[in-house]
């Protein structure tokens, strides 16, 4: 590592990046409300993917470069650590909203509370969870919901493993056991790509034979928002691993110089243990 701060260049990718998220939150939610808008969706995961090359590139040749020293090691670390808390956050406003729904909202609209009064609103509703009829008759609820102990609970095993797989692999490159270190980390990919495959069937099976849509009331909204999402991240972790391998592969990261392959199993680990409090509170309570 170089002696003196590293301070980088102007860097394009970080407005192409908003543009582009923006893209394809326009796309995406254009094509849920109205049926449209998959051009927009397209384009913008293609410039997600595009910015993710570039500035994995850019950031991979600095390092290999010997420009970063011990400084911007620990603003990688600030950096990665308050992006975490950040996630922290974005998950616990829809969690804060799912425990509204369920120990204020509903028991409201069925007389409890303070403001047990709204139960004038829909005086014939009865409020449970999961939300299989709603207060208002126009808008239905789901048909069934998913068994938890069937491909959820499959896939709280797939990600938990993947935790450990991933730990072992990162003690594998602390202790310099190269051939250790891929073969785990190829087994942590694996895991977090089948939980995906998984996760697309259980949404299949839950669109068209369950009745568990996005307009299928407050359930299937709140149900397919945290998954969803999650899902999102498990995808972004596995690409990063993904990048980690490939990384392994060229002889890149040493027993003390790995903070990139560090970062990446920081954020794996974070989604695994979001997942767990989705299939506590999503699917068994």
């Amino acid at each position: 590592m170089t002696s003196q701060y590293y301070v980088p260049p102007t860097s394009k990718w970080p407005i192409i990046a908003v543009a582009v998220v923006g893209c394809t939150a326009l796309g995406a939610g254009s094509l849920m409300t109205y049926g449209s808008g998959l051009p927009f969706l397209l384009l913008g995961l293609v410039g997600i993917a595009c910015v993710m090359y570039g500035w994995f590139r850019d950031v991979v040749n600095e390092s290999m470069g010997g420009l970063y020293d011990m400084q911007m090691d620990r603003s990688f670390r600030q950096g990665m650590g308050w992006f975490i808390f950040s996630e922290v956050m974005f998950f616990a406003a829809f969690f804060g909203a799912l425990f509204y729904i369920r120990i204020f909202a509903l028991p409201w609209l069925d007389g409890e509370g303070a403001k047990g009064v709204t139960a004038l609103l829909w005086p014939d509703f009865t409020a449970a969870w999961p939300l299989m009829n709603t207060p208002d008759p126009s808008i239905g609820g789901p048909d069934a919901i998913i068994n938890p102990w069937t491909l959820p609970l499959i896939n709280t095993i797939l990600l938990v493993t993947s935790s450990v797989t991933l730990t072992i692999a990162h003690h594998a490159l602390k202790e310099g056991h190269r051939a250790k270190l891929k073969n785990w980390l190829i087994g942590t990919i694996v895991l977090g790509l089948v939980f995906l495959v998984i996760q697309g069937i259980e949404y299949v099976e839950a669109w068209n034979h369950l009745g568990l849509t996005l307009q299928s009331g407050i359930y299937g909204s709140t149900f397919f928002l945290l998954t969803g999402f999650h899902g999102l991240h498990v995808t972004i972790g596995a690409i990063v691993l993904i990048v980690m391998l490939f990384r392994v592969l060229k002889g890149h990261f040493t027993a003390d110089n790995h903070f990139a392959f560090e970062a990446g199993a920081w954020y794996w680990h974070f989604v695994d243990v979001v997942w767990i409090g989705l299939f506590l509170f999503v699917y068994v309570f």
